[in-house]
């Protein structure tokens, strides 16, 4: 049976709340004016913070260390560098 699992893209946070031992963090998007239009709504239980904070801090990690591996090494003369076969800007992490 396949997976239904909701995806939700967001490119900032408008709030976050703790009630109840629930941390509520509100995902926004950009609208066409610029400004945050809330987009949806992350429940966490605030026992579980520290571990999704320390995963998230891992995954940009492993992003960082593969853009760098990525960039090419300072020559002494710039070529144009063909991109290595299979190469695209999409990679998959797993915890």
């Amino acid at each position: 049976m396949a997976e239904n699992r909701p995806t939700v893209f967001c490119d900032g946070v408008t709030e976050a709340q703790v009630a109840h031992g629930v941390a509520r963090i509100t995902l926004a998007v950009t609208g066409t004016d610029g400004k945050a239009l809330p987009c949806a709504t992350l429940c966490i239980p605030v026992t579980q913070l520290p571990a999704l904070v320390n995963g998230m801090g891992n995954l940009l990690r492993q992003i960082e260390e593969r853009v760098r591996a990525q960039m090419p090494a300072p020559a002494a003369e710039p070529a144009a560098a063909a991109p290595a076969e299979g190469a695209s800007g999409a990679f998959r992490f797993q915890s």
